[in-house]
């Protein structure tokens, strides 16, 4: 792996754990030195960075994660909206009914309080089968982007068991419905499913049980 690889995947998992907190200085010598690469890497890493809206430069010489914050939060669901909608439909036509049938049934078996990790493995199982099904490189391309600040949204709210739940049948509807082959009840259902993610970590946010 090339050393700005390296150092792009490690200041990646440490912002998306929180390791590396919003607003938090990410200095050329002091990063390059820590990582173990030279500058040079370390800048094309950072500029990765840049593209994907995770570090921010407010001046030439100054980097720092970006703030993600409510306003943030709520731009981020309408283009999660947008493309998780259209890919529901869009993965209907696979026909691949066998393998959402499957994934349903994982679903319907997932105790996500009990196992938050193991139900967010499950959930990327998901996207992955939502990905081959949709086939629109242009589509999982800005999916992916919009996935990498989710999990520093997971990681910012608090795990609500309650809202794990729900969100384990709203998951189980939605591969239920991409499997039946009704890509309007694919589509509602994950329209559902992405209010009630937004409300709910909103509320965390602010503190609210």
């Amino acid at each position: 792996m090339r050393a700005s690889d390296r150092a792009y995947r490690a200041l990646l998992d440490e912002i998306q754990s929180g390791a590396l907190a919003p607003g938090a200085v990410l200095g050329e010598v002091e990063q390059s030195v820590r990582l173990g690469v030279s500058r040079t890497p370390l800048r094309e890493a950072l500029g990765r960075l840049i593209a994907d809206g995770l570090v921010v430069q407010p001046s030439p010489r100054v980097t720092v994660v970006s703030d993600l914050d409510a306003g943030d939060i709520r731009e981020l669901f309408e283009v999660r909206r947008a493309l998780e909608e259209t890919a529901a439909r869009l993965a209907v036509r696979s026909g691949d009914g066998e393998a959402f049938a499957a994934l349903a049934d994982e679903f319907a078996g997932t105790d996500a309080a009990a196992d938050p990790d193991a139900y967010y493995a499950l959930i990327a199982r998901f996207d992955e089968a939502m990905d081959g099904a949709v086939a629109n490189g242009y589509l999982t391309s800005a999916l992916k982007n919009v996935r990498t600040h989710l999990v520093r949204v997971r990681r910012l709210a608090r795990d609500n068991p309650e809202r794990l739940a729900v969100s384990v049948a709203e998951h189980r509807l939605i591969a239920s419905a991409v499997a039946a082959g009704d890509a309007e009840l694919a589509a509602h259902a994950t329209h559902v499913h992405l209010h009630n993610a937004l409300t709910a970590i909103l509320a965390s946010l602010e503190g609210n049980p």
